[in-house]
């Protein structure tokens, strides 16, 4: 069924690129950069159809200043820090989680927020933090925990807050003059939570096809024929590939816990800078769990160190370049001793080249 399906994604390609240079196609998700390159995919279609990576991995558009907000709390006594295990490497301004831990703070790798907060549960004389990373299929996980911590009176658990959304990333980049995507491969597990109506504007504002698909060869291939067949008829719209999972409509229970404990605010993305309404915070009636209160008054609001880099993640994640193209790409930043957090993420779209397309 792939052999068929890439025999004509292929032909679609050589019909459309007759009238134009070639076809540019993101796919949003980090599991879909992995999963197309561990597959072969980028490199079995037509060399004019080009698969790029866009900023969905969580991992990799935490800013420095977050980091560095999540190294602060640990210099807090009696505090733990949580957080999943690869954020463990991300660099901010001046280290990681990890070295603070080499150093002798407590910082722990949990699986699920729910574990952070049995542990609260066991240790009462401690403070345990969960760093709140992820996008709209974490959110609503660290809130079901949250409700769960105030209706069982837990004091000692809290979470610092960088969410970021989906939606508004998109928007952005189909609004940037030197972006050029001429389709969009969706992200699957976000879509579950949120559905497909959230996308409409892509099509209604920038006239971008758009497919949201599964994570298996066939599931891409197909997704990426739906969106050439959009581009060949000119009729952009929304589709829905992976439907054994995603529903116009989303997770309305999800949907309805975020909506519960957090709201829209603007947020920072690694690389790329401030985007309206693309993050969530708590709201006023959860602002007790919010860690963000204990940080010191000086880490609030952290001045970054000055450095000057040539990692290039932030135009690895808009589209504009591949990995190969960082200057440091396998030669300073490998997965051993990474340089940014696109090379150290799982989901990262330098680990993905590095592992299966140097």
């Amino acid at each position: 069924m792939a052999r068929v399906l890439l025999e004509r994604v292929n032909e679609a390609v050589n019909r459309l690129s007759s009238n134009r240079p070639g076809i540019n196609l993101m796919e949003v998700c980090g599991t879909h950069t992995m999963a197309i390159s561990s597959s072969g995919i980028r490199k079995a279609v037509d060399p004019r159809l080009r698969l790029v990576s866009g900023p969905g991995c969580p991992v990799c558009v935490t800013t420095p200043k977050e980091i560095d907000q999540a190294i602060a709390l640990t210099q807090i006594p009696n505090t733990v820090v949580l957080t999943f295990g690869d954020m463990m490497r991300v660099p901010g301004s001046d280290g990681s989680l990890l070295e603070a831990k080499a150093r002798g703070a407590d910082v722990r790798v949990v699986y699920s927020p729910r574990d952070g907060l049995m542990m609260a549960q066991r240790e009462p004389q401690k403070s345990f933090v969960l760093i709140g990373v992820g996008f709209e299929t974490t959110a609503p996980t660290v809130a079901a925990t949250v409700i769960e911590a105030r209706v069982r009176r837990i004091k000692n658990f809290s979470v610092l807050p960088l969410f970021k959304l989906i939606p508004p990333a998109l928007d952005f980049i189909a609004s940037s003059p030197e972006i050029n995507i001429d389709g969009f491969i969706l992200p699957g597990h976000v879509s579950t939570v949120i559905g497909t109506q959230p996308y409409e504007f892509l099509v209604k504002r920038y006239r971008i096809p758009c497919c949201v698909t599964g994570f298996d060869t066939v599931d891409i291939l197909s997704g990426i024929l739906i969106l050439l067949h959009q581009i060949e008829s000119e009729t952009p719209g929304v589709a829905n590939e992976y439907r054994r999972s995603v529903r116009q409509e989303g997770n309305p229970q999800a949907k309805g816990l975020m909506r519960r404990v957090f709201r829209k605010v603007t947020a920072e993305w690694r690389g790329i800078g401030r985007i309206k309404n693309s993050g969530l915070e708590f709201k006023h009636s959860f602002l007790q769990f919010d860690a963000r209160w204990k940080l010191p008054p000086k880490t609030q609001n952290p001045k970054p160190k000055i450095q000057k880099s040539s990692c290039r993640c932030g135009e690895v994640m808009l589209g504009l370049i591949v990995p190969t193209g960082c200057p440091l790409f396998a030669r300073v930043c490998t997965p051993e001793k990474p340089f940014g957090p696109c090379m150290v993420s799982s989901e990262g779209a330098c680990a993905a080249y590095y592992k299966y397309e140097r």
